[in-house]
Formats: C-alpha cells, structure tokens, sequence
C-alpha cells in the first residue's frame, strides 16, 4: 500500500468517524428519542423533527438498541444508559405484552398493544439486542431473556419442512429467506457474546437451510420468497434477488466461518460465500458508479432502478473485509462508495440525517428518514473504522 492509498484511506476514516461522533449518533439519540416513552422515533423529517406514527415497532427499537449498545462499547457515543433503560421498557412492553408467549409485532402511542402479531423479523432483531446489551454490560439477565426467547421462536414458529413461519398468525403462505437470515446474525452474535454452542448450532441449521433451499445450485443467486415446500414462488426467470442480501448472506456466512473454523462444511460455506459475493459484484453493482442495485431476477436482469442507503452500506462492508486483506481494488472501490454515500445518500444538509432510497436521476423517493437505517449504517462503518490494511498487497479468497 502506497502513502497516498494510506493518507486517503486514513481521511476517511476520519470522515466516518466525525460524521459519527458529531452528526449521525447525536442526532438519533437526541431528536431521534422519545423521552416522555423511553422508545425511539420510527422516523424523523428532513427537518430533523420526530414524524408521529400511529405504531411503534419492535424491530425499529430493537436495531437502535443494539446499535447505541455498540457505538457505547466502541467508544464513539456515551449511549449505555439510553440504549439499556429503553431495552428495559421495551421488555417490559413488548415481551409478553398481551399475556401470550412472544414479543408483540408494535405499540400504540398510548403503550397498549397496537399489532398482537408475533413477527419472525422483529424477534430476530430483539435477539440481536439482547446479545449487544450482554456484550456491553455483562449482565446475565440478558442472556436469560435472550435463551427464553429463542425457545419461544421454536414454539410460536417453527414449520416440519424446516425454517420458521413468518408471523402468527399467519398473513400467507410465502416463505422468506430474510427474517432467516437475520436470525442467523442474531445466533452469530450471542454465540460471540455468550461463548454457548447453543447459539452456534442454531446458526448452524440456518446456515444449512440457506444451503439447501435458498441458493440456486451451482449458482450464486439467492433468492427471497418461496412456497411452503421452499421451492422458488415465481416460474424460473422471475424470481427475486436482492444484491444487498447477497452482501449480507456473504458477510455472515464468514462470520459463521470465524466462530467455527472446523466445522465439518467449512469447505462448502466457503465456496458457497464466494459465489455470494462474485454474483452480487457481478450482477447487482454498476461498474461505474460502484452503486448496488435494489433488485435482480435469478437471471441476472435489473428489476429495479431505484437504489436504497442499506445495500450500499452491506457492500461497503465486504470491501473493508477484501482491503484489510490487501484486495487494492476493493480498497479503490471503497473510496468510491463513501464518497457516493455521502453525497447522495448523507449528504452534509442533513446533518446526521439520510435519504433511504433514490431514483435513477438522484431524487429522493421518501419525504422522511427512518431510524432503521442506522443499523445498517453502523454495521458498515464500524468495519470502515477498523480497517487496517497489511503492507503485503494480496487478493483474498474467500
């Protein structure tokens, strides 16, 4: 790595961090906080003013949690007490809230139960929660709640054919990859955070489905929805693919590989992670513009123009992973994502604020920010942040 690559790579860095430390974490723990509830906002105007919503989900406090928990641990915000007093109301809330096993789907603005769902999604994000609590403060209350509430994932929705359901009640027959993948990112972080094999071997069977049913053999594309017996929803063709899924499915199953390096499959998972990666790089980001797009069908061809702030954060992180270990394009191709997140998607008038999702000429297609977001945006410049690229110049495999 040369000096002028090192400088650059170092400026922004400090960008990342200054956005961080200055705009972003301020900005979502002050405005983005309802005080009177001890819950945060779902979403905020561009103005930076709190949008009032008839429901508050679990899965939006969930993945503010967890994000404050970490942006505390890593030093870059003083949010524990934020982040661990709204986990303690939303347990209260949200966990058993109707009497019933499960954590309920939202909450009214009065703090009654507004949707009494039990939602696959969002219980994969209160467990994510509960690991990032435990890592922060080490108290083991959250590892209990945490175990419990795996145990009711099985009994609420567990299917014969393997996976879960989606909700219960069920709203259709679809099965999803996604709240599965999410899972597996829970599973990967209690495990890290707990040193149980109870958390891996359930990543392990989420790993295994995704191997099974999710990924076209021989190929790398993943797809989203499926019928009851996980064969693909759609006639071949028309299947949906979501490039920044891909990323996602790609960073975890290494994640996977990280925590169980011996495990008897790692041959295949790693094969499996760099097809993942090949096909989204190949099929879902423009070559000019370094940009992922939302959607793809199995085949390769472009379902949508629109592009979304998250997909862009998930490849971002796999490049940090290829530049730490010498990958100098990878590392060019990082410069250029942050400099595009930053002017289309953050850009400085917002002020720790971001547009979700744009057209193909630029213009912003929401009128507001959601707080949902963060998660992903952390995820990606956390692994910005730790980046340090060795002196050897080596193009990984992965």
């Amino acid at each position: 790595m040369t000096q002028v690559e090192n400088t650059a790579l170092n400026a922004d860095r400090d960008v990342w961090r200054r956005w961080l430390q200055d705009d972003a974490l301020p900005l979502w723990s002050r405005q983005g906080f309802d005080v009177r509830r001890q819950l945060f906002h779902e979403r905020l105007t561009f103005e930076r003013e709190p949008v009032l919503l008839p429901e508050l989900r679990l899965m939006v406090q969930a993945r503010q949690i967890a994000t404050f928990c970490r942006a505390d641990k890593d030093g870059l915000a003083s949010t524990a007490s934020l982040a661990l007093d709204c986990l303690g109301e939303v347990q209260r809330r949200y966990w058993h809230g109707d009497g019933a096993s499960g954590w309920l789907f939202s909450l009214g603005p009065d703090g009654r139960p507004a949707d009494r769902r039990r939602d696959l999604y969002a219980h994969a994000f209160i467990l994510l929660a509960y690991a990032w609590a435990y890592r922060l403060s080490g108290a083991v209350r959250y590892l209990d709640v945490a175990r419990q509430t795996v145990l009711e994932i099985d009994r609420i929705f567990f299917t014969q054919n393997g996976g879960y359901v989606d909700t219960v009640p069920a709203q259709d027959t679809v099965r999803r990859q996604n709240p599965h993948m999410h899972l597996l990112e829970a599973y990967l972080a209690l495990a890290e955070a707990s040193g149980d094999d109870f958390y891996l071997d359930y990543a392990r069977r989420m790993i295994h489905l995704a191997m099974r049913y999710f990924v076209l053999p021989d190929t790398g594309m993943l797809l989203e929805f499926f019928d009851v017996t996980w064969r693909p929803l759609q006639a071949p063709g028309h299947n949906r693919v979501e490039p920044g899924h891909l990323f996602e499915w790609t960073w975890l199953f290494g994640e996977f590989a990280r925590l169980a390096p011996d495990d008897r499959d790692s041959e295949a998972i790693a094969g499996m992670r760099q097809k993942l990666y090949a096909t989204a790089v190949a099929y879902g980001v423009d070559p000019d513009t370094a940009i992922v797009c939302d959607a793809i069908t199995e085949t390769g061809q472009r379902l949508e123009d629109s592009t979304r702030i998250w997909p862009q954060t998930e490849f971002m992180r796999m490049l940090c992973w290829h530049g730490r270990h010498g990958d100098a394009a990878a590392r060019s191709m990082l410069s250029r994502q942050s400099v595009a997140f930053f002017k289309s998607y953050a850009p400085a008038s917002l002020r720790g604020g971001w547009i979700d999702r744009i057209d193909v000429h630029g213009v912003s297609l929401t009128d507001y920010m959601p707080a949902s977001s963060l998660y992903h945006i952390y995820g990606a410049a956390a692994e910005y942040l730790a980046t340090v690229v060795p002196s050897a110049e080596k193009v990984p495999s992965i």
